[in-house]
This record gives structure tokens, sequence and C-alpha cells, in this order.
């Protein structure tokens, strides 16, 4: 397969700085942009399966199960979705 090219990126200085304090030894700016972007589409996919299998769950908790019980998981859900999104405190 022929390689592609990902648009050019404008960053501010501060930010291309702190991008250049981090590189390994031999690494390039380049590969880690483009390590970056693996991670970043590897965890959108797998936030994506996430939701789906999530929703797909509460679907079948609905057919099978009744409102009162699908209500009470999902409100444990996020209540646990909040937290984990507000990070540590």
């Amino acid at each position: 397969m022929k390689s592609a090219t990902i648009p050019p990126l404008r960053v501010t200085p501060e930010l291309r700085q702190a991008a250049e304090s981090v590189l390994q030894d031999g690494e390039s700016l380049s590969s880690f942009v483009e390590k970056s972007l693996v991670k970043q589409v590897e965890f959108r996919r797998s936030q994506a399966a996430f939701i789906a299998r999530g929703l797909a769950a509460r679907e079948y908790c609905r057919l099978w199960t009744g409102t009162a019980i699908c209500t009470t998981v999902w409100k444990s859900v996020a209540v646990s979705r909040h937290s984990s999104l507000s990070g540590p405190h």
C-alpha cells in the first residue's frame, strides 16, 4: 500500500517545544506525531466499540429485564462515567 501524508499541522511555538522536550533518543517529531495519531485512532475505535456494546446492552436490558432494572443500571453507569471523566480529585 502506498503511504499517504497528513496535512501540515500548525501549533504554537510552546506546544512544539513541549513536544520536542519529551522525544526519546533517536525519535523524530514526525514519528512522535505518527505514534500519537495511531494511538488516538485506536482509542476512538475502542471508545466507539464500547459505546456500541453499552447501547446493545441497554436495548437487551429493556427487552428482557424491564425498565426498572435497566434504569438502575444506567444510573450507576452514568455516575461511574462522570467520576472517570472528572479525573482524580
